[in-house]
């Protein structure tokens, strides 16, 4: 989701793989899909959905799994990262990406697969178990984001009262937001949407600064100079895609993803959250577990926001295992005192 620093590997990394197979998938709408699978092709089906909206997947990402259990098909969504769009904005409503998820696991010829998502990634995730419940082995979500409109107030205004210094420096470049009442949000899609290329690109940076605040729970500099050239589309891409979703209300028809998700109750289901996540509070994933009856919760003390922290990646690895043996999670976390069960 944020711009990611300079990091060491983290502790429980997993060996570096190339995949093995890539393609690339017309879904229609002027929308073509980059796909790639690695680890086994005999393994277990997994998918895993990248975090944004309009993020996409990286090499990184593949440490996150061990490759010589799964199968895991990566694939960035459509209007982001390697896929293809005439125009990434267009055609692009989650009830669209439900639909390309179905049509490549149609495409590869899996009959199920554990899915696996991260923030967005998890709330999309719960959006395509809800619609193909039998097309899913399981779930595994981290860093839940369930869109609500307290969810964004929140990562946009609330978070003022952690980070004045860094919300701030992100409302000097909007004037009347100044005052942390004025919809930060709004302010921003308007400048990525309809602004100038100047200002689109300005507004981008700012909220690449804001929300790697966020998720480091520090300020951090800004960019020396405004990107160019690929970098600068990347980045305005990235945030146009987020902006069109987000003021959406990401496409989730009344009442939301909590009310979906109570259809999911034989589905197996585990649940990670940071307890210092700033980006997506610790109570999304507390609502998720009370909606979804036989979850998992697991919350993990001293973690934030980011899959590469060691404590989530141990965890995330912890849970992977655990389906891969037994094909659910009703033992995870037998003596362990943060997770939580029905």
């Amino acid at each position: 989701m944020s711009r990611m620093p300079d990091q060491p590997a983290f502790a429980v990394a997993q060996p570096t793989q190339e995949p093995y197979a890539k393609g690339m998938l017309d879904v229609g709408d002027g929308h073509c899909l980059a796909y790639e699978l690695c680890g086994q092709p005999s393994g277990l089906p997994m998918l895993f959905l990248h975090g944004g909206p309009g993020g996409w997947c990286t090499s990184r990402h593949r440490q996150l799994f061990d490759l010589s259990r799964y199968n895991v098909v990566f694939f960035d969504q459509r209007g982001c990262g390697r896929s293809q769009a005439q125009d990434s904005l267009h055609c692009n409503t989650s009830a669209h990406l439900v639909a390309d998820i179905e049509h490549l696991r149609q495409h590869l010829d899996i009959e199920r697969w554990l899915v696996v998502g991260g923030s967005w990634g998890a709330g999309l995730a719960l959006a395509y178990a809800a619609a193909h419940p039998r097309a899913c082995l399981g779930l595994v979500l981290r860093g839940v984001f369930l869109g609500r409109a307290s969810d964004l107030h929140w990562f946009f205004q609330d978070l003022a009262q952690l980070l004045p210094d860094a919300w701030q420096a992100l409302a000097q470049h909007a004037p009347a937001c100044a005052d942390a009442h004025t919809d930060m949000l709004h302010w921003l899609a308007e400048r990525l949407l309809q602004g100038t290329p100047e200002q689109a690109l300005a507004a981008a940076c700012a909220w690449e600064t804001w929300e790697s605040a966020v998720t480091e729970r520090r300020p951090v500099a800004p960019r020396p100079a405004l990107p160019t050239g690929p970098e600068a589309r990347a980045l305005l891409n990235k945030y146009r895609v987020q902006s069109h979703y987000l003021v959406h209300a990401c496409f989730w028809a009344e009442p939301g993803l909590l009310a979906q998700a109570a259809l999911l109750r034989d589905l197996p289901t585990a649940i990670l959250h940071g307890r210092l996540d700033w980006v997506c509070r610790p109570q999304a994933a507390w609502d998720l577990h009370q909606a979804l009856p036989g979850s998992r919760l697991h919350i993990l003390d001293a973690c934030g926001h980011s899959p590469f922290e060691t404590p989530m990646a141990r965890a995330l690895a912890d849970a992977l295992a655990l389906f891969a043996r037994e094909g659910h999670f009703k033992a995870w976390g037998q003596g362990a005192t943060s997770l939580l069960a029905p």
